[in-house]
């Protein structure tokens, strides 16, 4: 057996080995157990005090950061699964195929946490389930999200599940999982393309307490759109990440493919990013809201649809022509900043823009410490499938698959 097999071996034959020493053994695990150490005593702050004891909402603003950040920039940041998915099984674009597993297992992580941080704003954890079997809700718009969202984290789940039988060794249900491919792929779009944009449905019922410059008709359509590009960036953003962080655990095939991904989806970002930017200037001409442009919020709308969409949609386009996947980085980084301000724009800061200073919302400094915690959560356990599951390279028994 050469060296590069045995070494393939160890990789895969990777047993999980609890060591306390090595825990504490860099800064960056100290800081992970500190901000764990701090999510915990959160924790038990807000099932022990309420939402009143750790957090700053109140009748005005009911839905925090904790739906902003954890729920709304959560789902959308985790749109790169679908995306991906579409991308390789439904549209044969064979160069994704190193970037399906990666954005898969971020995509059921980033869903399946934002369903763990919603515990926090709902309470009463054993009834999340309530509206799914027991009293659905179907004209509502938030049971169409909430059931979207069970059945798509299911799918990711099936889907993700691959790489875990993998490294278990249970080569026969694997077999089955891999049958499923296309069925749970296109069903997985359609779930995506429901809650994507219901999300952004929510928001029609407020028209007297959001801005007119970010209230619109057409903000499902808005959500779903936005949903696509940022999927796209994200899956640029994280590999950036990846063969910083986790280059010892990435084959020589993720290694020498990973600028092709980046190419490829810089490419239709930017595609996707131009049409969402004449959209949204549709939407404010159907609407006639060019006086607000004028004013503070205006100046604010104008940095969020050019400094974050289209800017970074000229990078994406710049970048896929010259081939310059630095650039293409930087303008993912850029994006996936910009759709994170758009979601805190249309919850937060827009909404209820006619209150005084002195009524408006600022997150207690536990709701956004426990934001942190939500996102160490995602990263540690990435980092930790990564580390044992043929996530960032392929295993040798599999390779002719």
């Amino acid at each position: 057996m050469s060296a590069e097999n045995k070494t393939a071996d160890n990789i895969h034959n990777r047993k999980i080995v609890i060591n306390p020493g090595r825990l504490f053994s860099s800064p960056g695990n100290v800081l992970t157990a500190v901000i764990l150490a701090m999510g915990l005593f959160i924790t038990v702050m807000r099932f022990t005090k309420g939402l009143g004891g750790v957090t700053n909402l109140d009748d005005n603003y009911p839905w925090g950061i904790w739906i902003s950040f954890d729920l709304l920039c959560g789902v959308v940041l985790a749109a790169g699964g679908y995306a991906t998915t579409s991308a390789y099984y439904l549209f044969g674009l064979k160069s994704f195929n190193t970037a399906v597993r990666p954005a898969v297992t971020s995509a059921f992580l980033g869903y399946a946490f934002v369903v763990f941080a919603l515990h926090y704003d709902v309470g009463q954890p054993w009834r999340l389930v309530y509206p799914i079997f027991y009293s659905p809700g179907a004209t509502s718009v938030l049971y169409e999200v909430g059931l979207c969202v069970f059945l798509y984290v299911s799918v990711l789940a099936v889907e993700w599940s691959v790489a875990a039988f993998e490294w278990l060794g249970w080569k026969s249900i694997r077999a089955v999982i891999v049958r499923l491919t296309i069925p749970l792929t296109v069903l997985g779009v359609i779930l995506s393309t429901m809650h994507q944009s219901s999300l952004g449905a929510l928001y029609l019922i407020a028209p007297s307490k959001m801005h007119p410059l970010w209230y619109s008709s057409f903000i499902p359509v808005f959500f779903f759109i936005s949903s696509m590009f940022a999927g796209m960036s994200m899956v640029i953003f994280e590999g950036a990440l990846a063969h910083k962080g986790l280059h010892a655990e990435m084959d020589e095939h993720h290694l020498r493919d990973a600028d092709k991904v980046v190419l490829g989806f810089g490419k239709a970002a930017s595609i996707v990013m131009m049409g969402y930017f004449f959209i949204k200037l549709f939407g404010l001409a159907m609407d006639n809201n060019w006086k607000y442009l004028a004013s503070g919020y205006g100046l604010w709308y104008l940095v969020e649809i050019f400094g974050f969409v289209l800017l970074p949609s000229f990078m994406y386009a710049i970048g896929a022509r010259e081939k310059k996947t630095g650039l293409i980085r930087l303008a993912a980084c850029i994006t996936v900043i910009g759709v994170v301000v758009n979601r805190f724009n249309v919850s937060l800061v827009a909404f209820n823009w006619q209150l005084p200073p002195a009524e408006k919302y600022f997150p207690h400094w536990m709701e956004i410490g426990l934001s942190i915690f939500v996102v160490t959560l995602i990263v540690t356990a990435y980092r930790v499938i990564c580390y044992y599951m043929p996530v960032l390279r392929e295993h040798p028994d599999y390779e002719a698959h």
